[in-house]
């Protein structure tokens, strides 16, 4: 959440957040090991109640749940997006070889088929690299966020050098890439570039800031 507090102080400093944390659903998918029908229920439940709560835009910050996001954006009546597509969507404008690196094995296949469905949708042929940290999870789960994002940081150097340009499948992932230090390839992570697209539906940020 404090990212994405961030973000709105330096991008959009009128835009009101409401922060709704479901533990619960990544919990249920982690203990099934991958999506199932009835958390993929459950979350596009929750999605479509946010929309209908006086927002003028419902964001998933999820990867893993990401793809619910778009099946409510068919049901809703104001935008629900999910925050990695426009991560997406820049990963296949960019490069041919794409390493999705995760440190939550559920969150990989997602993240694939978005970043495939991205390239599809924009024409693009796009080979796509899967790079697990999963011993890192622990730490995140423990609230040791500076050891997760080093531990992250740590890795990437050697997954760099297998692919055109990285992209940080998960939200919280995101500031290892500044611990990393100068890699051979760009690295992209969602909350930003998710966070400005948000703020422009929303229309708390022009088209031409959103697209810098």
């Amino acid at each position: 959440m404090d990212t994405f507090e961030r973000l709105r102080d330096e991008i959009a400093p009128g835009l009101r957040l409401a922060h709704v944390v479901r533990e619960d659903l990544l919990a249920a998918t982690e203990k099934a090991g991958g999506l199932t029908a009835a958390v993929s229920l459950r979350t596009q439940e929750a999605l479509l109640a946010l929309a209908e709560g006086g927002a003028r835009v419902v964001v998933c910050t999820c990867s893993t749940l990401g793809a619910e996001a778009e099946k409510a954006a068919g049901e809703a009546e104001i935008p629900v997006m999910r925050i990695d597509r426009p991560m997406a969507d820049a990963a296949v404008r960019q490069a041919r070889v794409i390493g999705v690196c995760a440190a939550l094995a559920p969150t990989l296949q997602p993240t694939r088929a978005l970043i495939e469905n991205s390239a599809a949708r924009a024409g693009r042929n796009v080979r796509v690299r899967e790079f697990l940290f999963d011993d890192v999870w622990p730490a995140f789960r423990e609230g040791r966020l500076d050891d997760y994002h080093a531990g992250i940081a740590a890795r990437l150097g050697q997954a760099a050098r297998e692919v055109d340009l990285l992209v940080l499948a998960q939200a919280s992932m995101a500031p290892a890439a500044r611990l990393a230090g100068e890699l051979s390839v760009p690295v992209l992570s969602s909350p930003r570039i998710g966070f400005t697209e948000a703020a422009r539906i929303a229309g708390a940020v022009s088209r031409e800031k959103a697209l810098l």
